[in-house]
């Protein structure tokens, strides 16, 4: 076991169930080929790193996926939204006995090795590490302390979320750094600014 841990949330890749903002412009097949590249691209930055990776999955842990028998320790999300699911996945994690902590989605296709490296290496000496995505939210969120009070009172998948988070870290005297802005893929404008992923 590492001093550190990173947690990875991912949804299961399910038809109909994955980028539905993006599926309504693509449709569904299109939306889970996407999902499945982001969630490659997930574990092509993340396979390297010398933390303990821990992915979470949205509903059920696979029997077998990119992720299994790869390094990764399997677990399931609780919790009614997506507040709750990251503070149990955090108050589990770091009850372990890590010292430092960090969380990642699945979204993020400019997201590289390199800035979750730079996370860690902040965290050893500020309270919080945020990376905070264009459309409002964040792409990751690292802390040394569990603290449940960051989750609350947000409204989730709005452009307010980053905010308020940082509102709330003021609020407590912690302090945090900031990593450089990314972008989400969520919709089809996210897809063609990125044009990375092409979709025929």
């Amino acid at each position: 076991m590492t001093k550190e841990a990173l947690i990875i949330f991912v949804k299961n890749a399910e038809l109909g169930k994955v980028k539905t903002r993006l599926a309504k412009d693509i449709g569904d097949e299109k939306a889970l080929e996407v999902y499945l590249e982001l969630l490659q691209h997930t574990k092509d930055i993340t396979a390297d790193l010398s933390q303990d990776k821990y992915v979470f999955y949205s509903s059920f842990i696979p029997e077998d996926d990119i992720f299994s028998n790869a390094g990764y320790i399997l677990k399931q999300q609780k919790g009614d939204d997506l507040g709750e699911r990251m503070s149990d996945a955090f108050e589990e994690v770091l009850g372990l006995g890590y010292e430092r902590t960090a969380i990642i989605g699945s979204d993020c296709l400019e997201l590289e090795t390199l800035y979750i490296e730079k996370a860690f290496e902040c965290l050893a000496f500020r309270d919080f590490i945020i990376g905070p995505a264009r459309d409002g939210g964040y792409y990751l969120l690292g802390m040394k302390t569990f603290d449940s009070g960051i989750f609350k009172g947000i409204e989730w998948s709005t452009s307010s979320v980053y905010k308020k988070t940082t509102d709330y870290i003021e609020s407590q005297n912690k302090d945090f750094h900031k990593l450089p802005p990314l972008s989400d893929v969520d919709t089809i404008d996210d897809l063609g600014r990125l044009k990375t992923l092409i979709i025929e």
